[in-house]
């Protein structure tokens, strides 16, 4: 190729980016596949910052949103031994757990002296032996003790798992936890919404369909839930960004996400990252992608820092990157921390008011469905 031409190739690469670019920002235009990569093949992290933040504040205006929560683990125990993850044991060795009654009892009475507690966040393992009851039990338990705290509980990937434990349809196992006081469902287990992936990384979990369907049941029964990516292992960009149009899809048909959370992949003392010789992308990638996040779920009206993942500096930073929400205060966290995060495992409501207001915003309590509590006020 010639210098002439190559400069013509440059000039017509610049000239569509530029397109892409513009097409960011203008209101109501949604993006594309190719937008979206376009946009982050152009790697000018500062644009992409401010298109966010101007989509941010059109969502939530100068709000960020918290909730006082409190993470339960039931087991580590997993039958899936998924590559990806260093959380989980298999049955009989050492390091594993299992809470039963008087375990979860123990935890819901120091639950009930947290001021605004508002939200108990259940996920597992895959316990090769727990039967559904014990995890309606769970459910009850928790509602019982706590009537007024919504009960978020199970990720898509466990609620096949009752299924087929079962043999009912992911239907039916709803409706019957929704009946034990199930209130909304966690997004995690999504990974990437790639079969190809998925067959590398969680070869032996729910596959894309079988994710896709039980967030369909669930906000056809009006279960409401989160939506996840979990980035930087084995995907493809192509592959990362069509998870986001999926998930938007879903959103344009159902309503039902309430909120999305992006998961940068933490390889430590895992198969996965040994195998592919993996290392933790950096804060980067990580801003790239909440940008795009925001940008392209133009359908889903929040987006999440979580800071277990990001770390705190990071989660605040991404703030002015989309994000409207930083999660909660979490009380104990055991999956995340299994992998190598050297975050706390909890916060302190004063703590994450202050890290919000650092970064320019209105701190927002809320509860798991967005309505503010405490005396916080929606900040236009």
């Amino acid at each position: 190729m010639t210098a002439i031409s190559t400069s013509c190739a440059s000039s017509n690469e610049r000239r569509r980016h530029e397109e892409h670019r513009s097409g960011a920002r203008e209101s109501g235009e949604r993006l594309t596949l190719e937008d979206a990569l376009a946009l982050y093949e152009d790697n000018d992290l500062l644009f992409l910052a401010d298109c966010a933040r101007r989509a941010k504040e059109k969502k939530s205006g100068r709000s960020v949103y918290y909730t006082v929560n409190r993470h339960i683990n039931l087991t580590n125990i997993c039958s899936s031994n998924c590559p990806l993850c260093a959380f989980q044991v298999e049955a009989g060795d050492a390091r594993g757990f299992v809470m039963e009654p008087g375990d979860i009892e123990r935890v819901l009475e120091q639950a009930k002296k947290t001021p605004n507690l508002s939200e108990i966040h259940i996920v597992s393992a895959l316990h090769p032996d727990k039967p559904f009851s014990y995890y309606r039990a769970v459910v009850r338990q928790v509602k019982a003790a706590l009537p007024h705290v919504d009960v978020k509980a199970f990720t898509p990937v466990e609620i096949v798992n009752f299924a087929k434990m079962t043999g009912k349809s992911i239907r039916e196992v709803l409706s019957l936890l929704k009946e034990d006081g199930l209130d909304s469902l966690p997004g995690g287990g999504a990974e990437i919404l790639s079969d190809r992936v998925r067959a590398i990384i969680c070869p032996k979990k729910a596959t894309t369909d079988e994710w896709i369907e039980t967030m369909k049941a669930a906000h056809s029964l009006g279960i409401r839930t989160n939506a996840s990516i979990m980035y930087g292992h084995v995907e493809t960009i192509e592959e990362r960004l069509q998870h986001l149009i999926t998930i938007r899809e879903i959103q344009d048909e159902t309503g039902g996400f309430q909120a999305f959370m992006l998961f940068p992949f933490h390889p430590a003392h895992t198969k996965l990252g040994e195998e592919y010789q993996l290392q933790r992308v950096g804060s980067w990638e990580d801003m790239k992608m909440m940008a795009l996040s925001r940008l392209i779920l133009d359908n889903i009206d929040h987006v999440k820092a979580f800071w277990i993942m990001l770390t705190m500096p990071v989660a605040q930073l991404a703030l002015g990157f989309g994000a409207d929400d930083l999660d909660g205060t979490i009380g104990e966290e055991k999956i995340i921390h299994a992998a190598g995060a050297r975050t706390k495992t909890g916060i302190t409501r004063t703590q994450l008011e202050k890290i919000i207001r650092e970064a320019g915003y209105e701190p927002v309590e809320r509860d798991t469905f967005y309505q503010p509590i405490g005396g916080s006020e929606v900040r236009a």
